[in-house]
């Protein structure tokens, strides 16, 4: 690893990420994950999915 990346590492590690980069991430790993056991997930499935669970986690 160069010295370059291990300072961008570091520097990563004190960034906070909003609400909406960790639920993007979120959306992103699960889309990767469930792709990988069944290829005819798609990204909207996993979206339409997230938004029905944030609905009834609000009421």
């Amino acid at each position: 690893m160069t010295e370059a990346l291990k300072k961008l590492i570091e520097a990563t590690k004190t960034l906070d990420q909003s609400k909406i980069d960790k639920e993007q991430q979120r959306r992103s790993f699960a889309y990767g994950n469930t792709k990988f056991e069944n290829e005819r997930i798609t990204r909207e499935m996993i979206d339409k999915q997230a938004e029905l669970l944030s609905k009834n986690v609000k009421r």
